[in-house]
């Protein structure tokens, strides 16, 4: 691939690699400014002998930067003796990076550069690369070229190689943070898919809210939505007793044994009628507070509308927190693993690594405990290994034309 224009390039046109190879070799006894005078030309703007030097210098710091030996041992010497470094710019600033206003090390600094609030630079020995490279460029202790070479070793390191140096460490450092992230991420979604079921019990899924009312779901010991209807009982409506009618009139309905509480907003005090519900009933009720990430995701979606197309949002919303408590894996297979909350900083990463990386964790939670042909969803059996969205499809529209499969052979 063609170079951009460097300097050395611009130099080159103007006719000065002679002049760059005269220094490189070390062995001219004539005065530096003699020599360049024969390359001044007024036409390709060497205007003088500074002129003619300077562009030499970009030459011969660009041929040193290009050595790929001298890289490879100013690699190593930065990995194994240089610091990452990060400091504040804005030292009287809050920020959620106070820790990293003065530090050195790991590499969680990524985003606190990002919002502008650290200066993050790799720190290398610097006067040992410089004495390494001067080893290897200066041959010999010749007057006229020495003190020039020592420029350009200097010019060459801090603006050509050291800046090359210090985007590939910090890429790899990334990398790593990155794959340890993604690490962290897959444990914990696997631990959440992983969890036992609470099965044959009717549940009620409650989706907590101020204003628009507290949505309800009744669902049987099958995952199926029996009843929906909208509570008030928060501010500012505030309507406690009519709640409480309501709630009493579906638990003695339905036979519900399970209230399931989405932990978002107004959940606390949603939790405090419950509490107070449970004392006023004969029904031996109990509740669990649900992890709502990625309900809202899931209600919004088109597999949603598909499987609930006469139902709003909420109570989409109220019938998945009933379900991801009765079956978590068959429920959270529905949502972007992304968007299940489990992981920090996901938005930094390989998002392409990621989505592979969760996908698998999901495959392999799915296919351990593998799924029951008569009541998986078709989101749940695309997991199954062998098993492709279309195949899947084709299941659920053959077990709800035919009834439930009574035999592997059917399949």
């Amino acid at each position: 691939r063609p170079k951009r224009r460097t300097r050395a390039i611009i130099a080159r046109e103007k006719g000065l690699q002679p002049l760059a190879d005269l220094i490189w070799l070390q062995m001219s006894k004539t005065p530096l400014a003699t020599e360049a005078e024969k390359y001044i030309d007024p036409e390709k703007e060497v205007n003088t002998a500074e002129d003619a030097i300077a562009g030499a210098k970009d030459i011969l710091a660009e041929q040193i930067s290009d050595e790929a030996d001298y890289r490879i041992r100013i690699r190593e010497m930065t990995v194994k003796e240089g610091k990452i470094v990060s400091s504040a710019k804005d030292k009287e600033a809050e920020s959620v990076y106070e820790m990293y206003y003065e530090f050195e090390e790991g590499i969680a600094l990524n985003r606190g550069e990002n919002e502008k609030i650290l200066t993050v630079k790799v720190q290398a020995p610097e006067d040992r690369i410089l004495s390494y490279l001067e080893r290897k460029v200066i041959k010999r202790d010749n007057p006229v070229t020495s003190g020039v070479l020592k420029e350009v070793i200097v010019d060459s390191y801090s603006r050509l190689i050291a800046p090359a140096i210090e985007r590939e460490i910090r890429s790899s450092l990334t990398e790593r943070a990155e794959d340890g992230a993604i690490r962290v991420f897959g444990k914990n979604l696997e631990q959440l898919l992983m969890q036992p079921p609470i099965a044959n019990q009717v549940v009620l899924g409650w989706d907590p809210a101020f204003r628009t009312g507290c949505k309800l779901a009744v669902v049987d010991e099958t995952g199926k939505v029996l009843d929906t209807t909208v509570i008030y009982p928060t501010a500012p409506q505030n309507k406690v007793a009519e709640a409480k009618a309501v709630l009493k009139k579906l638990i003695a309905k339905y036979g519900i044994t399970l209230i399931s509480l989405g932990n978002g907003t107004a959940s606390r005090e949603s939790e405090q009628i419950i509490v107070e519900l449970l004392k006023e009933i004969p029904q031996k009720v109990q509740y669990i507070i649900v992890n709502e990430a990625g309900a809202s995701v899931y209600s919004a979606s088109k597999l949603a509308t598909e499987e609930f197309p006469n139902f709003d949002v909420g109570q989409r919303s109220a019938a998945s927190m009933a379900r991801r408590l009765q079956d978590p894996l068959a429920e959270l297979v529905k949502i972007d693993p992304k968007s299940i909350g489990v992981g920090q900083y996901q938005h930094d990463m390989n998002q392409k690594k990621l989505s592979e990386a969760l996908q698998g964790v999901v495959e392999g939670c799915v296919n351990k405990v593998g799924v029951d042909l008569n009541t998986a969803s078709g989101s749940l059996l695309s997991y199954i290994s062998g098993v492709s969205k279309v195949i899947a499809k084709n299941i659920v529209a053959y077990r709800e034309e035919n009834g439930r499969f009574a035999a592997r052979s059917e399949l």
